[in-house]
């Protein structure tokens, strides 16, 4: 279901709970808002309104995917950004990493699976966002 962006600072400094299999409607509720959303690269739950670690992104040919509790493991090449939210209405600064590994699982067959995988570019860019989401930091 196509859920409305959260735009509450109360509810989004709020760090996520651990998420489990059984938060597969919340993976598929972000994956139908985020593809519904123009010029969207990433949400978390609790931009929808949910309090769980879960995030999906769009991959470089506009595929979703979603990770359930994501954590930075490694982060190199810091640079600069100015990224922008779809819950907040100004770009800020922050500090990124050019190329990163993240820990995190995966829903397979009802069950979820641990994965470790290495991001570069904008896709490192969009996950280290969606990171901070589920511990409750806005840019």
């Amino acid at each position: 279901m196509i859920k409305e962006i959260v735009k509450d600072e109360a509810i989004l400094s709020q760090a996520c709970e651990k998420a489990t299999a059984d938060d597969a409607s919340v993976a598929q509720d972000l994956v139908e808002t985020l593809v519904s959303l123009e010029d969207a690269a990433g949400l978390a739950a609790n931009q929808i309104g949910e309090t769980k670690a879960v995030v999906a992104y769009l991959d470089d040919d506009d595929n979703p995917h979603v990770m359930y509790n994501p954590v930075l493991k490694q982060g190199l090449a810091p640079f600069k950004a100015v990224e922008a939210c779809l819950s907040r209405e100004e770009e800020k600064k922050v500090t990124r990493f050019a190329r990163i590994q993240v820990a995190y699982q995966e829903l397979v067959d009802g069950e979820l699976v641990e994965r470790k995988r290495k991001f570069e570019g904008w896709t490192a860019q969009v996950i280290q966002h969606l990171i901070d989401h589920c511990k409750g930091k806005l840019i």
